[in-house]
């Protein structure tokens, strides 16, 4: 993981100066709620629970690595400003040493105020991912890609909002429990059109292994070029490997994620004779404001129709 540059440092000496003796007082039951949250996905969860009572600042923006981000000044700002600090957790940001702590700490606000998605209250189990050699081995932070996730990431938010926020407890719990329900409707929709797969086509394979969540919620095997993400991306040997895969599983289709380079999986498909899905999958982010996929619920009903769709189920 690179190292935080130096524009950044630059500006953290600004906005430290800034911080200090900074103090928010109680937020009454008429105060917009100020948010600052990791990247895409949880931003649009943030406002859908905490509608118009929350203003919420994105951080990583669609199209960057929410594993590596360099803070602008506007963040440090925002952050410095903020009521609540949503992150992943799952070492999407780089875990405690990453960026985002480093961010707060810079700021210097309240280590407090962050609350983690996938474990404040209701806990993610997380799942590992290997390299193909053995070596590394690391959390796979791509749970949210399951509605079964999504829902206890829900409850997370509603809880933290409730708890920094007492006075607006009712109205977060409301829209948190409407946005919930709709979130087990997906889930429901996702058992019964992958169950309308045929067993032996129940197989998922992508660039990336960042669907193991998904695959162990709903039964799908998986198959993919590297399970960690570093700069041997689509080696020979990955290819190779994934391509005897495809031969032994007799797998109809295969998938290319939105944010990665296609060419691996390109090499994979001429050398196995599987055909790439003619529509990508989401993995790490939603799509821009104004896009297809602009919300965390198109982004899942988006990814189950590709994914029925190409695996030959209703």
């Amino acid at each position: 993981m690179k190292k935080i540059g130096i524009l950044f440092a630059l500006v953290t000496a600004i906005f430290l100066l800034v911080a200090c003796g900074h103090e928010q007082g109680e937020i009454d039951a008429h105060d917009q709620v100020k948010i600052v949250s990791s990247f895409t996905l949880l931003t649009d969860m943030a406002k859908e629970i905490g509608g118009d009572a929350v203003e919420v600042h994105n951080l990583v923006p669609t199209g960057q690595d929410p594993h590596e981000y360099e803070p602008k000044p506007e963040d440090l700002k925002k952050t410095t400003d903020a009521h609540i600090l949503l992150y992943n957790g799952l070492n999407l940001e780089g875990g405690q040493k990453g960026w985002f702590f480093k961010m707060i700490e810079a700021t210097g606000q309240d280590v407090k105020k962050a609350y983690n998605v996938t474990s404040f209250k209701e806990k993610v189990k997380p799942l590992r991912i290997t390299s193909h050699d053995g070596k590394d081995e690391e959390i796979n932070p791509h749970a949210f890609i399951s509605p079964q996730v999504g829902v206890i990431m829900a409850q997370n938010i509603k809880a933290a909002l409730m708890d920094a926020v007492p006075a607006k407890k009712a109205l977060f719990e409301k829209r948190a429990n409407a946005y919930i329900d709709r979130l087990n409707d997906m889930d429901r929709q996702y058992t019964m059109r992958i169950n309308s797969i045929s067993s032996e086509d129940r197989v998922l394979v992508t660039s990336e292994r960042a669907f193991q969540y998904l695959a162990d919620d709903y039964g799908l095997r998986e198959g993919y070029i590297w399970a960690i993400d570093t700069e041997e991306n689509g080696s020979p040997s990955q290819m190779k490997n994934l391509v005897a895969f495809l031969k032994e599983h007799k797998v109809p289709v295969v998938f290319v994620e939105t944010n990665v380079d296609a060419r691996p999986m390109e090499t994979v498909s001429k050398e196995s004779g599987v055909p790439i899905y003619d529509q990508e999958i989401y993995s790490d982010e939603i799509g821009a404001p104004g896009d297809e996929v602009d919300t965390y619920m198109k982004y899942l009903q988006y990814n189950i129709d590709v994914l029925t769709q190409g695996l030959g189920g209703k």
